[in-house]
Parts: structure tokens; sequence; C-alpha cells
């Protein structure tokens, strides 16, 4: 197994392949994402030095994520980066599979839902000096809020001793919604927020790196958001929980009625 990981890693570390992909990037992928979006890199300054292995993570709520954290990064840092992509919907078939891997060079998650994706991927990559890119809450959230984070990555840096690139996306919830099913339309704005590498601290366990990686992406993004009057991961919440409140009202109001209405026929 480890030897079929190794032999498939091949096209990760390739310059080569690299090179094609950064190409494709500045030729294909970056002109796209400016004609759909205005976009907006912060934060470039706290990039320096860093070098070799890293995990980038960010919020997850479009499918433009992954596309503006590689285009905004520095050529140096996004020369290898390897995206991590649910192996179920992203490598169902040839042209999503070669899509990812020529523009994201991407490997497949296994979710559980039957998809691709080999155990242990991520950790042999950084192990190859591969930086990756993950998203910790899993998928995209469907409201705007900031789901739980997954431990995942956090132990992935706690084990292999990198560090962790936290990055903010701030507007691509409204650009491109789980439920719209168009392309972004009218040029919205979107602030991409790079902050400052964190490393695990001597002892820390992964969860409670986890949860410091979690705090420092919700004040990077509602900084941004405040200064650029969007709304904040906190006012998401509010909203849906407002919107699930209403929607429970609702449906107790409904059954109400219909309850009435039986004991009228009775």
């Amino acid at each position: 197994m480890g030897r079929e990981i190794e032999q498939g890693n091949n096209r990760y570390t390739s310059k080569l392949q690299a090179t094609t992909r950064q190409t494709a990037q500045f030729l294909l992928l970056k002109p796209a994402l400016g004609r759909l979006l205005k976009i907006h890199v912060h934060g470039l300054s706290n990039l320096d030095g860093l070098e070799g292995a890293f995990a980038v993570y960010g919020n997850h709520s479009s499918h433009l994520d992954a596309p503006l954290i590689l285009c905004s990064l520095p050529s140096r840092l996004s020369k290898f980066v390897a995206t991590g992509a649910a192996g179920d919907f992203f490598f169902g078939n040839w042209v999503k599979s070669i899509s990812m891997s020529l523009f994201m060079n991407a490997f497949a998650i296994d979710r559980g839902k039957g998809g691709k994706g080999r155990r242990g991927m991520a950790g042999h990559l950084l192990a190859d000096g591969v930086p990756i890119l993950l998203f910790p809450e899993g998928t995209r959230s469907r409201t705007g809020a900031m789901g739980p984070f997954i431990p995942g990555v956090a132990s992935l840096c706690v084990s292999r001793g990198v560090p962790a690139l936290p990055v903010a996306l701030v507007g691509a919830y409204e650009a491109w919604p789980s439920n719209q099913k168009h392309l972004p339309t009218g040029r919205p704005e979107v602030h991409v927020v790079f902050g400052r590498p964190m490393t695990p601290y001597p002892g820390e366990i992964a969860h409670e790196f986890n949860e410091r990686m979690r705090r420092q992406l919700l004040e990077l993004h509602d900084t941004t958001a405040r200064a650029y009057g969007r709304k904040t991961l906190a006012e998401y919440e509010r909203s849906a929980a407002l919107q699930k409140a209403e929607r429970t009202g609702v449906a107790s109001l409904v059954e109400d009625a219909k309850e009435r209405a039986d004991k009228q026929e009775d």
C-alpha cells in the first residue's frame, strides 16, 4: 500500500506537471475567476518566509473557495499545493476528475459516500514536502455560517510538524451559495484574507490546535467582514437559527391547525 501511494504521488511532485498546472491556472482559471468576481486579496505579507510543506485551510461555503485560494497564493507557494476534494462528487466521472487534476492538483477524499480516496494520502503528501489545501468543515456551508471543524487538518499539522495557514473567504457564499445552480452574475466582490501561519504549541493535542485554528479563522473573517460592511460568521449563524425557528414555528402552527380540524370533524 505504501509503495502504491508513493508511486501515485509522482504527479503531485512533478515539476513538469506543476508548470503545466500553473500555466493552465494563469491562462484559464484566473481570468475566468476575474470575469466572474471582483477579487480583493489581503495579508500577502503574512506569507513571507513560509516554505516547504504546510496545510492551507479556510471556511467553506462555495465551489469557488479552492480556486480562489489557489489563484490568490503567490506562485512560489501555489506551485505544488494539492487540494483535497470529495471523491464522491469530484471524482465520479472523468471530466471532473481530469479538470480537478489539471487545475487543482486534487486528491480524492473518501467521505464514506462510495467515492474514491486513499486513506493517509494527505499525510504522505506532507511527508513528501507537498503543501495541501483542505477545508476542516468537510463540506460546504448551506447557510453561510461556519460549521464545526473536523480535527483532521489539525492532527496532520501536529503529527507532521507543519504549519497551518488560515485563509478567510468573505463574500464567497453570497457569490455562489450551494442552492444556486448558475454561476455568479454581476461580478460580486469577494475578499481572500491570508492570516499568519500557525504552528502547534509543544505538547498541544490535535483537538486543542483545531479549536485555536477555528477561532483564528473566525476572527480573520469577521474583522474583514466588518471593515467592508459584510455579514460576519456570527450573523450568518443567527440568521440560520432564526430561519430554523421560523420553519419550526410554521410547522407547529400547521400541526395545531390540523389537530383542531380533526377535533372539529370528530
